[in-house]
């Protein structure tokens, strides 16, 4: 009987103690490789765990500029000034 690196598999013959070191090394590597599959889903999940909303976009506000006569800001000096003409002009 040849005792295989694991203690639990022991095989009679040499290939098949080299084939069952070989698959009991498979199946530890495959069980540490499921893991960490696992551990990288659950990090994904863990990452996107809101969903992916779309960015929302507020609308630019406009500012609407009056337009301008041609007397813009001369108007009211023009008018109190013909007031303060009228009120000489009557005494």
């Amino acid at each position: 009987m040849i005792n295989c690196l694991y203690p639990s598999h022991n095989a009679p013959l040499l290939a098949d103690a080299a084939f069952c070191c070989v698959s009991a090394y498979l199946e530890e590597s495959m069980k540490k490789l499921a893991l960490a599959a696992v551990i990288t889903g659950v990090a994904a999940t863990a990452a996107l765990a809101g969903g992916v909303e779309a960015p929302i976009m507020e609308a630019p506000v406009i500012v609407e500029e009056t337009a301008a006569g041609s007397a813009g800001g001369l108007l009211v000096p023009l008018i109190l000034l013909a007031l303060l003409a009228a009120a000489i002009a009557n005494n």
